[in-house]
């Protein structure tokens, strides 16, 4: 390879010096377009901002389940909207999402039950929802596994001609495993379509990003790889989605994955058994709430008579309506069947694990069937 050819290849993997923005905080166009990147249509940001309303509804509903003993545990995504948003809308109904803990609200816009949603978190299953059906892989806690994950669905797709994408979802704690480097490595090799998008909120847990790494940007995290990488203001709505498009149609047309990085902050705590307060000072989020991803992108849509207050208003409604409608399915308690235990342990069940669900299952029916004793 000659130096000039080193110099371009080099050039195409280096992420924009700046996080790429088209909408200030203030609502208003940033003062430089990013030329690189087309601004997505207005009724693509007019459904964003719909799904962005909704996220945040279901978000603090979801968080006030949890102090109300629904919920065993949930992870805020508050602040992140717009990332959630971006990733989901970027993606064509055939492509595949990986989550992580986090990415609830991915997952409700992406269209999945609410309810199914916090299944997990309400303790009843591993999953609540059909990942097949919904091409949205299981809500992944462990750091970075679901990353292996993306990429091997991401070359599954490649070998048998698919027209397909992976998006693997992570935060910037998961870029420090080496899961993450292994599962870059190997789709840079194979240019699988994959996009690795990391949503840096600043802290993995009560860690801060600066004890996490000493590059300039997580997205330089890629280049060793081989792997084209991109930083992005992950409270721009706007800039997200035409980042992810782009990010999404460079992997779909075979030009191998992508590195995203998005700027933006966990207003909330890392869940309800977090105190945020030990670790970041008040004076720091009240900064970032001016950067409010949802505030933004209507102070934006309404400069561009994009959004009347009528349209605002209905938009509200419609989230109380969501949100009435989780409250009264999360009141329902479920019925979990005993015999699942069983399930989905193995492919195919073991010797052993046939003999004890037949077991199980002659006690809960002899349970059944037993005269029930009277009371005094």
């Amino acid at each position: 390879m000659s130096v000039k050819s080193l110099r371009q290849t080099v050039q195409g993997l280096l992420p924009s010096l700046t996080p790429v923005r088209f909408v200030a905080e203030d609502g208003t166009p940033a003062a430089r377009h990013p030329a690189d990147y087309a601004e997505p249509a207005p009724e693509d940001l007019r459904e964003a901002y719909r799904l962005m309303v909704l996220g945040r509804r279901f978000d603090t509903q979801a968080t006030a389940l949890t102090k109300q003993g629904r919920l065993a545990v949930y992870p805020s995504s508050r602040g992140q909207e717009a990332c959630q948003i971006g990733a989901v809308l970027a993606l064509r109904p055939e492509d595949w999402l990986f989550p992580t803990y986090r990415d609830s609200v991915a997952l409700v816009s992406r269209g999945i039950d609410p309810v199914e949603v916090l299944t997990l978190l309400r303790g009843d299953w591993h999953c609540g929802y059909d990942p097949a059906a919904t091409r949205v892989a299981p809500q992944c806690t462990p750091l970075a596994t679901q990353v292996l994950h993306a990429t091997g669905m991401a070359e599954s797709l490649r070998r048998r001609g698919a027209d397909g994408v992976a998006m693997a979802l992570v935060g910037d704690g998961a870029t420090s495993e080496g899961d993450f480097h292994e599962a870059l490595n190997f789709a840079a090799v194979f240019r699988s379509p994959v996009v690795f998008f990391v949503q840096n909120n600043k802290y993995a847990i009560s860690v801060p990003l600066a004890r996490q790494t000493a590059a300039p940007a997580l997205a330089y995290k890629g280049i060793g790889y081989g792997v084209r990488c991109e930083q992005v203001d992950g409270n721009d709505l706007v800039a997200v989605l035409a980042v992810l498009g782009a990010a999404v149609e460079h992997a779909r047309a075979g030009h191998g994955p992508v590195l995203v990085e998005a700027h933006t902050y966990r207003m909330d705590a890392h869940t309800n058994a977090d105190d945020a307060t030990r670790y970041r000072e008040d004076d720091e989020v009240e900064r970032w709430r001016d950067a409010d991803p949802v505030d933004r992108l209507e102070a934006y849509l309404r400069s561009r008579d994009a959004l009347t207050d009528a349209d605002v208003t209905a938009l509200r409604e419609e989230a109380e309506e969501l949100a009435a409608r989780l409250r009264a399915d999360m009141n329902a308690d479920s019925e979990p069947d005993p015999l699942e235990l069983f399930a989905h342990v193995y492919a195919e069940p073991t010797p052993q694990l046939r003999e004890q669900r037949a077991q199980l299952a002659a006690e809960l029916a002899a349970a059944d069937t037993a005269p029930h004793e009277q009371e005094d």
